[in-house]
C-alpha cells in the first residue's frame, strides 16, 4: 500500500501483524531478563539499576547502541534531511563520531572512581568529589529534566509508525492512543521486574533489525533510484526558496554562512551525548575500564549506520518528487517525521515495511526503559536518600527507584498524549542546552579539584539561565500544511518560541549552537569565582576520592564489606 493511500485511514494488517509479532518477542524477553545473569538478589540499585555492573564488551555495545540510537533518531534525522538538509540533519553523523574519542579519554576514569566508591549516578561522583549537596542536587535535577522530554520523543517515534500503519487517525482519542498506552504499560511492567537487564537483552533484537533494515534500504536506493538522481532531487528541493523571494528551503551541504553553526552544533552535541544520565548508566553498567575503551572503538559502526539512515531523507525527497508518496499524516497535516515510515511503506512489501516499523518501535522501548531507570536512580540516590532517607537500605533504594521509573514513563506518556508534540521537541532542544552545563563539574572533576564547588554551582546557574532565555527567544513562523481538496495549503498562525537551537554569538553576526555559548559563560563564571573564592578562603568542601581511585578496576574493600553486611542483614529481616 502506498503512503498516499495509507493517509486514507485503512489499517495495514500485514504491517501491524509483523510489528505485533516482534513486540511479543521483546515483551517475553523483557520479562525473562530478570533471570538472565541474575545475582542472589535484585534488591539494590547495583543489580536493578546497573545490571550488576557486569556487562561485557558485546552486551555493552548493544546496550549503548540501543540507548544512543533511538527511535526518534531513526525518524528525526532523515526527517531533518528531508525538511532542511545537512545543517539540521547530517550534523548528527560527525557528532557521534567525534564523541567516541572524547569518551575514550574520560569515561574510564569515571567508571573507576564510581566502581571504587559505589557511585550509581554522575551526581554521586560530584557529591563525593566536591562535598557539595547543592551542586550534586543541581546535577541530578538537570539530568532528570533533560531526560524527561527525551523519553517523550521516543513516543513521537512510535506515533509516526502507528500513523503510517493507519492507526493515527483523528477519530476517538482513546482508541487512537490505545496501542501506545498498551506498549508503555508493558514496557513499565517488565522494566519494573527486570531493571536494566530488560533493555540490555531487547537491544540485541532492536539493533539486529535496524542493521538489516538499513542495509536493505541502501541496496534499494542504489538499485532502484540511483544516488545521483537522489542527490539531484534533494538539491533541487533544498535550493528552492521557501516562499517567493525568500531564502532557500535548506542546504544540500554546508556553506560558508553555516560553517560555525554546523561545527558548534556537532561539537556541542558530541560533548553533551555522554552527559545524559542514560548514557552514563550504560557506561557504569559495564564490567571494566577496558570494556568502555573497546566500545569507544566499536561504537562508530553505529555512526556508519546513522549516515546511511540520514540519506533516506533524500531518498524520500526523490519519491515525493516522483509523486509516489507524501508526508501527510492521518490528520491531514504535513509531517516531515513521516518521511522514512512512508518511504518504507511505499518502497517495500508490507511484511518488510512491518519489520522496519518494528525496528523503530522497539528502538523506542529500549532507550525509554534505560532513560526511566537513569532518571529514577538520580531521584533515589541524590534527592530521596540525600535529603529524606540518609539511612535507606539497598532494598528500599531499589523499591523507590522502581516506583519512580514507573512515574517517569507514565509522565512522559501523559505529556505526549495531552500536549502538542512540538512541545516535546522544544523541551528536548532545551535538554541538550541544559545537560551540557553539567560537563564542567563532572569532567573537570575527573582531573582536578581546582574549581570551587560554589563557583561551579553559580557557573551552572548562569549557563542554564542564559541558554533557556536565548532558546526561548528564537522564533519561527508557526506554519501548518494541510491537504485541502487534494492540494497542500500552508497557513501561518503567528510565531512560536524555541524555533531553533542556534543563535547569534553575542556581539557578532556568527550563528552558533546556543549550548556552546552557554557553556562558555558557565566556564568564565566558574573560573572567575573560583579565583575570588580561593582568595577569600571560602570552604572548599571535602574530597572523598584519592588519586588511585581514577585508575582502579575494583571496588574498595570497605565498600564491599559494607554492602555485604548491609545486604545480608536486610535479607534476614525481609
Amino acid at each position: 500500500m502506498s503512503a498516499a493511500l495509507a493517509a486514507g485511514g485503512d489499517v495495514n494488517g500485514v504491517e501491524l501483524g509483523v510489528v505485533l509479532f516482534f513486540f511479543v518477542i521483546v515483551t517475553a524477553g523483557g520479562f525473562l531478563a530478570v533471570r538472565w545473569r541474575r545475582s542472589a538478589s535484585m534488591n539494590s540499585l547495583d543489580e536493578w539499576g546497573l545490571g550488576g555492573r557486569g556487562f561485557g564488551t558485546w552486551i555493552t555495545w548493544f546496550l549503548l547502541g540501543g540507548d544512543l540510537y533511538t527511535a526518534y533518531t531513526f525518524v528525526a534525522v532523515p526527517a531533518a534531511m528531508f525538511a532542511t538538509g545537512a545543517v539540521s540533519g547530517f550534523f548528527a553523523v560527525p557528532y557521534t563520531i567525534v564523541a567516541y574519542p572524547i569518551i575514550f579519554i574520560f569515561l574510564p576514569r569515571l567508571w573507576s572512581v564510581a566502581h571504587r566508591h559505589g557511585y550509581v549516578t554522575p551526581a554521586d561522583f560530584v557529591r563525593g568529589r566536591y562535598g557539595s549537596r547543592g551542586l550534586a542536587l543541581a546535577i541530578a535535577i538537570t539530568g532528570i529534566i533533560a531526560t524527561m522530554p527525551y523519553i517523550a520523543l521516543q513516543l513521537v517515534g512510535i506515533q509516526a509508525v502507528l500513523d503510517t500503519m493507519g492507526l493515527g487517525g483523528s477519530g476517538n482519542a482513546f482508541v487512537r492512543d490505545l496501542p501506545l498506552i498498551i506498549a508503555f504499560a508493558v514496557l513499565a511492567a517488565y522494566t519494573y521486574s527486570s531493571g536494566l537487564r530488560a533493555p540490555a537483552l531487547i537491544a540485541f533484537v532492536k539493533d539486529t533489525l535496524i542493521y538489516v533494515v538499513i542495509v536493505v534500504a541502501v541496496i534499494y536506493v542504489a538499485a532502484k533510484i540511483g544516488f545521483g538522481d537522489m542527490f539531484h532531487a534533494a538539491d533541487a528541493k533544498l535550493s528552492a526558496p521557501s516562499k517567493p523571494g525568500g531564502p532557500p528551503t535548506g542546504a544540500l551541504i554546508t556553506g560558508d554562512k553555516t560553517t560555525w553553526a554546523y561545527g558548534t552544533l556537532a561539537f556541542g552535541s558530541a560533548l553533551a551525548l555522554f552527559m545524559y544520565p542514560h548514557s552514563m548508566t550504560g557506561v557504569l553498567a559495564s564490567k571494566s575500564r577496558m570494556t568502555i575503551r573497546r566500545n569507544a572503538a566499536l561504537l562508530p559502526a553505529y555512526s556508519l549506520m546513522l549516515a546511511l539512515l540520514a540519506l533516506l531523507g533524500f531518498a524520500a525527497i526523490y519519491e515525493v518528487k516522483q509523486g509516489h508518496m507524501n508526508v501527510f499524516g492521518q490528520d491531514g497535516k504535513a509531517n516531515a517525521q513521516l518521511a522514512v515510515p512512508h518511504f518504507f511503506q511505499y518502497a517495500f512489501p508490507s511484511w518488510f515495511a512491518g519489520v522496519a516499523f518494528a525496528a523503530i518501535a522497539i528502538g523506542a522501548l529500549v532507550p525509554a526503559a534505560i532513560m526511566s531507570i537513569a532518571a529514577a536512580n538520580l531521584f533515589t540516590r541524590n534527592i530521596y536518600r540525600e535529603f529524606f532517607r540518609p539511612d535507606a537500605a539497598p532494598r528500599e533504594e531499589a523499591q523507590v527507584s522502581k516506583i519512580v521509573s514507573l512515574l517517569v514513563k507514565f509522565g512522559a506518556l501523559l505529556f505526549v498524549l495531552g500536549m502538542d508534540k512540538q512541545n516535546a521537541i522544544n523541551l528536548q532542544l532545551l535538554g541538550g542546552v541544559w545537560i551540557l552545563q553539567t560537563i564542567l563539574a563532572i569532567v573537570a572533576g575527573l582531573y582536578t579539584r581546582w574549581f570551587h564547588r560554589w563557583a561551579l554551582l553559580l557557573g551552572w546557574a548562569a549557563g542554564m539561565v542564559y541558554g533557556t532565555i536565548t532558546a526561548y527567544r528564537q522564533k519561527v513562523p508557526n506554519a501548518t500544511t494541510k491537504l485541502v481538496d487534494g492540494k497542500p495549503v500552508t497557513t501561518v498562525d503567528g510565531m512560536r518560541h524555541f524555533g531553533s537551537s542556534l543563535a547569534k554569538f553575542p556581539g557578532t553576526d556568527t550563528t552558533v549552537y546556543i549550548a556552546i555559548t552557554a557553556l562558555l559563560l558557565n566556564i568564565v563564571v566558574a573560573v572567575v569565582l573560583t579565583v575570588v573564592l580561593r582568595l577569600v578562603k571560602a570552604p572548599a568542601g571535602t574530597d572523598e576520592t584519592e588519586a588511585d581511585d581514577y585508575y582502579s578496576d575494583s571496588a574498595s574493600p570497605e565498600l564491599v564489606e559494607a554492602e555485604e553486611r548491609t545486604m545480608s542483614g536486610h535479607e534476614r529481616t525481609a
